[in-house]
């Protein structure tokens, strides 16, 4: 008979592997016993958990840091972006047409105005001014020669040595005389007009900025791209943009003709650039954006702001006497409103709701709930509950420094 091998179709091939891994198994479960049942391997005492009952002589205690309430006066403020604008532009042009001689300025000069800036060919304009005064000069013999024969004709037809139409006539020659030197007296005005013209000036004080013509070329009238522009920067203004819901605010703190203050820092709010104040509100608000424009004036007496600058407005509302102040950190704000984890004694702590309004350089003003000097969690608030008692890390940080102006 030929020899039995194993193979994987044999009926007992299948029960023999099973009892081969159940023998595995066994084995690894007495290791396993050997190493952890008889405490060889378990891990050092203080690197296991405590259990409830190892924890009822030493109570778990949050560590938690905390601040303490002040009070002082406090500036509010609403803050908006905004972009320094000048208070008037003008963009500088020729009135009349000729070759400009001479370029009076240089590019960013500081210029009053009636300073000259550009000076046109004036010749021509000479010219015509000549020509008008001795046109005038000339109507002018004609009407007193014109008057003194008028007032012979008056005589001469008294004694009936004339006619009366000849009188009329000489009387129509004088106005027309009269006519002609009220003509050419409106052409030497004109003249004199074109003239002046021709020495273009600044039409407001302020800072001329790069050239757009040079010396030599032709200038017209009817030219668009002008001359010169001058802006005015001394005074200045910036436009920002509040939220509308602050309209209200803004208006009431305006009654009166009371005049707001405003300041405005650079792009990183580090550094003060200008104090101002408020002019004026636009008459409409921005629905697509849901904001309002305001306008405020700078002195700018150290330049600056430059035009088209962005800045960062800060406008003075209100000033809160006294006011009980926390850190923004220590107000939970939930469905509930603003609550505020006040520390009582032993360190017990009180969950409070507050009226919390203002926020002012990261703190709060609070008008009601907590006191002057009381401790208020401003880290680890979010996970106590009212009665359970901390352990406050370091010792409580003092806010009653001056008060810092916020946004």
């Amino acid at each position: 008979m030929p020899s039995e091998r194993y193979t994987p179709e044999r009926p007992g091939a299948k029960r023999s592997l099973a009892l081969w891994v159940l023998l595995a198994a066994l084995a690894a479960a007495g290791a396993a016993w050997k190493l952890y049942g008889s405490g060889k391997g378990q891990p050092p005492q203080d690197a296991q958990p405590k259990t409830q009952g190892q924890r009822q002589g030493q109570a778990f205690k949050p560590v938690v840091g905390a601040a303490k309430a002040v009070r002082r006066d406090v500036n509010v403020y609403l803050s908006g972006l905004g972009s320094v604008s000048a208070l008037n532009t003008v963009t500088v042009r020729s009135r009349v047409d000729g070759q400009i001689m001479e370029i009076r300025y240089r590019e960013g000069d500081m210029v009053k105005a009636g300073d000259v800036l550009v000076q046109v060919d004036p010749r021509p304009f000479q010219a015509q001014l000549d020509q008008a005064q001795g046109q005038m000069a000339r109507d002018k013999a004609q009407l007193e020669n014109a008057r003194r024969d008028l007032a012979r004709y008056e005589q001469l037809v008294h004694s009936g040595a004339i006619a009366r139409q000849q009188l009329d006539a000489q009387d129509s020659l004088v106005r027309q005389y009269e006519g002609a030197v009220r003509t050419d007296q409106g052409a030497i005005d004109n003249a004199k007009l074109l003239l002046t013209y021709s020495r273009i000036t600044a039409p407001i004080s302020g800072r001329v900025g790069l050239r757009l013509v040079d010396a030599g070329n032709m200038v017209r009238a009817t030219d668009q791209t002008g001359l010169v522009v001058i802006t005015q920067v001394q005074p200045i203004a910036v436009v920002f943009t509040l939220p509308e819901d602050v309209l209200p605010r803004v208006q009431a703190s305006m009654a009166g003709g009371r005049k707001l203050q405003v300041e405005a820092f650079d792009r990183e709010q580090k550094r003060l650039l200008a104090t101002g104040e408020l002019l004026t509100l636009d008459n409409q608000i921005d629905q697509a954006s849901g904001t309002v424009r305001l306008k405020a004036q700078f002195p700018n007496a150290d330049m600056a702001l430059f035009p088209n600058q962005f800045v960062n407005a800060r406008l003075l509302v209100d000033v809160v006497k006294g006011a009980v102040v926390v850190p923004a950190s220590a107000v939970q704000r939930g469905p509930q409103g603003a609550q505020v984890c006040v520390l009582g004694p032993d360190n017990v702590v009180q969950v409070r709701k507050v009226d919390a309004s203002d926020s002012v350089g990261g703190e709060v003003i609070v008008r009601s709930g907590v006191n002057e000097g009381e401790t208020v969690v401003v880290d680890g608030a979010e996970r106590l509950r009212d009665g359970l008692q901390v352990e406050v890390k370091g010792e409580p940080r003092n806010e009653g420094g001056p008060a810092r102006q916020g946004g």
